[in-house]
C-alpha cells in the first residue's frame, strides 16, 4: 500500500453532499488531488491517463433541470416525481402522463389502470401538447445557479431524464403498446421521436445558455434483463437518428455524454459508440460488463458501482470492502473510461470506501 488512507476523525477534511435521487445528506472525505477534479474526469472520459477513478459522490455535483429552468408559480405541479417521499404519490408530468411514485423502488411508474395520454401514434401531431418552454425563467435560474456555485471545482452533472423510447412508452401507456406501434407504424413513431428530439435539444440549450455543464446523462431503457425491447433493425430505422440528434447537440456544448439504459442491451453497444456516447450506465446483473470492457473499452467508458454488490445492497465493511474495491478497479479502470458511484447509509463504510476507491486507483494508475 503506497498511500495511507485517512481515518474518519472529527478533524479529517470532509464535506457534506447529497445522495443522488435522495434528500439524504452524507459526509464524505475531501481528498488531496494532484490535478483539478474536472481535468481528471475529462481524462477518464477521453481514456487519456486519468490519475484516479472518479467517484460520483466526491467528484461530481449533481444538478437538476429545475435548478437551471425555474418553473413558474411556486406550488405548481412541476411534473417531477417526489424523490425521497415515504409514501406513494401520484403526479402528472409536463406531457400530461400520470405517474405513481413508488418509494419501495425509489422511482416512478405509469399509474396502473389509468388511460394513456395517446392511444394512436398516428395522431400524435393533433393530440400532443408540447410543454411551453417560454414560461420558464431560464436566465434567472441560471444566474442564481452560477451565484450559488461560484468557485465549485467539481464536475457539474446534469441528469436530463426521459429520452426517446421512454417518452413513447409513457405517452402510449406501456411497453407493449409502444413496441406494437414501432412494429405497425414505424414512420409515425420515427416522426414523433424526431419532433421529441428537437424539443429536447431546445430544452437543453435553454438550460445551458449561461450555466455550461461538464457532464450530461440521458435515460432511455432499451431492454429487459433477457434481451432488448426492439430489434437492431428498429434501432437503425427508428431510434438511432433522433437519439444521435440529441447526443450531437449535447456534445456540441462540450459536455461529456452518458447514456443510462436498463436491461440486457449488449447488442446495442456498437450503436452507442457510433452515436458518440462517452459513458454507458448499465445494469451489471443483466450485462457481462467485464466482457464489454474487454471488447469495447478503448471506444467507450462505463459507470458502475462496486463489482459484486447489487444496486441497493449493503456494502460490507473492512477487508471484504477493500477486496471489492480492488476487484472493481482491476476489472474496469484500465486505460481510463471508468467512474464509479459508491452509495451506502453507513457513515464509516461510506468514508472507508471513498478513501479506498481514490487511493487504490491512484496506486493502480501509478503502477
Amino acid at each position: 500500500m503506497k498511500y495511507e488512507r485517512t481515518p474518519r476523525t472529527p478533524d479529517a477534511p470532509s464535506e457534506v453532499v447529497q445522495m443522488p435521487f435522495s434528500p439524504e445528506m452524507v459526509t464524505v472525505p475531501v481528498m488531496e488531488y494532484p490535478i483539478p477534479i474536472r481535468e481528471n474526469f475529462l481524462r477518464a472520459a477521453r481514456r487519456d491517463h486519468p490519475l484516479w477513478v472518479p467517484n460520483a459522490l466526491t467528484d461530481i455535483k449533481q444538478v437538476s433541470g429545475m435548478e437551471l429552468s425555474r418553473l413558474p408559480a411556486e406550488g405548481q405541479d412541476t411534473g417531477r416525481p417526489p424523490w425521497g417521499d415515504d409514501k406513494r404519490v401520484d403526479f402528472t408530468d409536463d406531457f400530461g402522463c400520470v405517474w405513481t411514485y413508488v418509494p419501495e423502488a425509489g422511482g416512478a411508474m405509469l399509474k396502473p389502470n389509468h388511460p394513456p395520454r395517446l392511444d394512436d401514434i398516428t395522431r400524435w401531431e393533433e393530440e400532443i401538447v408540447w410543454p411551453d418552454l417560454s414560461k420558464n425563467d431560464y436566465i434567472g435560474a441560471q444566474r442564481k445557479f452560477l451565484r450559488d456555485n461560484e468557485g465549485c471545482e467539481k464536475v457539474l452533472h446534469l441528469n436530463i431524464g426521459q429520452s426517446c423510447t421512454e417518452r413513447l412508452v409513457a405517452l402510449l401507456g406501456g411497453y407493449t403498446e409502444a413496441m406494437v406501434a414501432m412494429a405497425e407504424e414505424p414512420e409515425a413513431v420515427k416522426d414523433f421521436l424526431m419532433a421529441f428530439a428537437r424539443f429536447t435539444v431546445d430544452s437543453f440549450q435553454r438550460m445551458t445558455q449561461l450555466a455550461k455543464m461538464d457532464f450530461v446523462t440521458f435515460h432511455d431503457d432499451w431492454g429487459t434483463e433477457k434481451n432488448t425491447f426492439f430489434s437492431s433493425a428498429m434501432m437503425e430505422q427508428i431510434v438511432y437518428e433522433p437519439t444521435k440528434l440529441i447526443i450531437d447537440a449535447i456534445k456540441e456544448s462540450s459536455a461529456v455524454f452518458e447514456l443510462h439504459s436498463c436491461g440486457n442491451i449488449s447488442r446495442f453497444v456498437p450503436y452507442m459508440i457510433d452515436m458518440g456516447v462517452d459513458f454507458i450506465q448499465l445494469q451489471r446483473r443483466a450485462n457481462d460488463v467485464p466482457a464489454l470492457k474487454e471488447k469495447y473499452g478503448d471506444k467507450i467508458g462505463f459507470n458502475l458501482g462496486l463489482e459484486g454488490v447489487d444496486v441497493g445492497a449493503p456494502i460490507p465493511p473492512g477487508q471484504e470492502m477493500v477486496e471489492l474495491v480492488h476487484r472493481t478497479i482491476d476489472l474496469y479502470a484500465a486505460g481510463g473510461g471508468f467512474y464509479t458511484m459508491t452509495m451506502t447509509n453507513e457513515p464509516q463504510i461510506l468514508w472507508d470506501v471513498c478513501q479506498e476507491v481514490y487511493w487504490y486507483s491512484r496506486e493502480y494508475y501509478e503502477g
